[in-house]
């Protein structure tokens, strides 16, 4: 039987507040988007600032913003596909399989994420210049893939570690191979780490800068890098246009944890509290 928790009105009064106050930042972000430039810049505060969709309008009218959305998506997607088909049957490999060598492999594994990335910009702009990939949205899933992999086996790793080996040989009993042991008991058993595991790789992914920099140009701009066309040059900072952008690279991170909150719950917790 399920225990219930009574919240007191005080406390459900304080929970309320302290998300109002949370939300704050957003919609000041939200603001700003949508007021216009000669108000925001202005020396004196405006307290009813004017709020109109027209600087929206010529904002997307003048810079390719949906284009740097699809690619932000699709890069940050992909390298999420990439990772989970890489990183679940490693992960696995790496808490069942007893090998020589075991603990070396998953601590190399780790240890990529040790590496300064600037030490490595350089090789992977000459690996991907003679490859033919730079400027592709396909350069930044592997760029992003190849950084967060790492991250992703070893949080997939912990779950399935706690798995009891007794329900996989059960399996193994009754004919079913390492395959299929894994597709259809383990990888169900650790759903909430693999979404874990993926929210935190796609939230890495779409804050990287640098290799994103270095790789994209004008076709495959994601919005992390899109931010600094509006700062700078002939027209100065574009406050508005930073704010609009900013506020479209959160919106798919909020509503991806709000309609998983749950699982990423649960995934976040696991393994806390044994015994």
């Amino acid at each position: 039987m399920k225990r219930r928790f009574e919240i007191s009105p005080w406390s459900s009064v304080i929970l309320w507040a302290w998300a109002a106050v949370c939300m704050l930042p957003i919609i000041y972000f939200a603001s700003i988007a949508l007021r216009p430039r000669n108000e925001i810049i202005a020396p004196s505060p405006i307290y009813f600032p004017t709020i109109s969709i027209e600087t929206w309008a010529k904002i997307f009218a003048e810079w390719p913003i949906l284009n740097y959305f699809k690619n932000s998506m699709l890069a940050v997607s992909g390298s999420v596909f990439i990772c989970l088909l890489l990183g679940i049957p490693a992960a696995y490999a790496l808490a069942r399989y007893d090998f020589k060598g075991r603990e070396d492999i998953g601590f190399y594994i780790l240890s990529t994420k040790f590496m300064a990335p600037a030490a490595v910009a350089i090789p992977i702009f000459v690996l991907f210049g003679q490859l033919k990939l730079l400027d592709s949205v396909w350069a930044l899933m592997l760029v992003y893939a190849a950084m967060n992999l790492s991250i992703v086996v070893w949080i997939i790793r912990s779950y399935m570690v706690d798995i009891p080996p007794a329900i996989e040989d059960a399996a193994r009993t009754d004919g079913a191979s390492d395959l299929r042991i894994l597709w259809e008991i383990i990888i169900p058993m650790c759903l909430p780490g693999i979404i874990t595991a993926a929210v935190i790789a796609a939230i890495f992914a779409m804050n990287e800068y640098l290799f994103t920099l270095i790789i994209a140009s004008r076709n495959a701009y994601p919005l992390s890098v899109a931010l600094a066309n509006f700062s700078g040059g002939s027209d100065g900072i574009i406050y508005n246009a930073i704010a609009l952008v900013a506020f479209l690279a959160f919106i798919p991170a909020l509503l991806l944890v709000v309609l998983i909150q749950n699982h990423l719950s649960r995934g976040l917790t696991m393994g806390a509290v044994k015994g």
